[in-house]
């Protein structure tokens, strides 16, 4: 196994000096946050765009990857989070577009996956929303297959504010769901595995990963609180809403020992890349990496 980060919370800062930063501090791995080139708001955590993926020609990236390899580090995956099922055509014209510059961009990298999301319309259920997939994402996943990449995807509701409220912006959340993505594409998409999200949802976390296991291509390593006093003043019905707390791993109610332990015995060995998405930890970049160093030394006895 690797450990390493996610460049996302790095907005303002150039990737050649995250590498740096994360090279010398005991990392190995690096996934490469990739949204597009882009100026006003955006949600949280989404929209930094270490790499014009629109623009980058082939010599530009056989020239970064080299530098960034000649760190020392692996490039886990490029990553770009939207919505491919968005219910607006346009913006899901637009996304889906961005989406495959950054597939073209990790062939001209030698980066082997694509890391994203699989969307979902919010007010839709899961079944409508996977009819839609199974309208949409065929193209993508030619794609993908045409420039020798695979997508793995991540297992997020995107459920964490009102208007993303009832149903949450990505459907590849549960069991039932993952059972027919891989059913229909395995071997070309895979999971992009974050703990987290299971916490939320009260499943299984060791039993997920057996019998997904052999899918798990990717693993981002955040951890989620549950806030008691806002449970009981919401209910399980509010979805998340005023009581899941992202945090750094170690901070939350993540079973870590007992996570590992079930990826050894599945045969994980690849990349574990830390997702940092707690608001204690975000205020300055020097508090974003004070919160890397503090998850880099929770993982580290089991990251070998």
């Amino acid at each position: 196994m690797r450990l390493g980060l996610l460049t996302a919370p790095f907005p303002n800062t150039a990737l050649a000096d995250v590498v740096d930063w994360t090279a010398g501090n005991g990392f190995e791995s690096i996934e490469i946050a990739c949204w597009p080139r882009s100026t006003g708001p955006s949600r949280r955590y989404a929209g930094t765009s270490h790499i014009d993926v629109a623009n980058l020609s082939a010599a530009e990236a056989n020239e970064l990857a080299g530098r960034i390899r000649g760190t020392g580090l692996v490039i886990s995956g490029l990553g770009f989070y939207p919505n491919p099922l968005h219910p607006d055509p346009e913006h899901r014209a637009t996304v889906i577009g961005h989406l495959k510059h950054v597939i073209t961009a990790a062939e001209k990298m030698d980066v082997p996956l694509v890391n994203t999301f699989m969307g979902g319309d919010k007010d839709k259920t899961q079944d409508q929303n996977w009819e839609e997939a199974l309208r949409i994402w065929p193209d993508i996943v030619s794609f993908a297959q045409d420039h020798g990449r695979k997508i793995t995807i991540e297992n997020c509701p995107m459920l964490f504010s009102d208007d993303e409220w009832p149903g949450g912006n990505n459907i590849a959340t549960t069991p039932r769901m993952w059972r027919r993505i891989l059913e229909q594409w395995g071997g070309s998409i895979g999971l992009n595995f974050d703990p987290s999200h299971l916490i939320l949802q009260m499943i299984d976390i060791p039993r997920f990963i057996r019998e997904f296991g052999p899918d798990i291509l990717h693993v981002q390593a955040k951890d989620l609180w549950i806030d008691r006093d806002g449970l009981y003043e919401r209910g399980v019905f509010s979805v998340g809403m005023g009581w899941q707390v992202p945090r750094l791993p170690g901070l939350g109610d993540v079973d870590w020992p007992h996570l590992f332990g079930a990826l050894w015995r599945v045969g994980y060995d690849g990349d574990v890349i830390i997702e940092h998405e707690d608001r204690d930890f975000e205020r300055s970049d020097d508090l974003v990496k004070r919160g890397f160093l503090l998850a880099r030394d929770v993982l580290r006895p089991y990251v070998k």
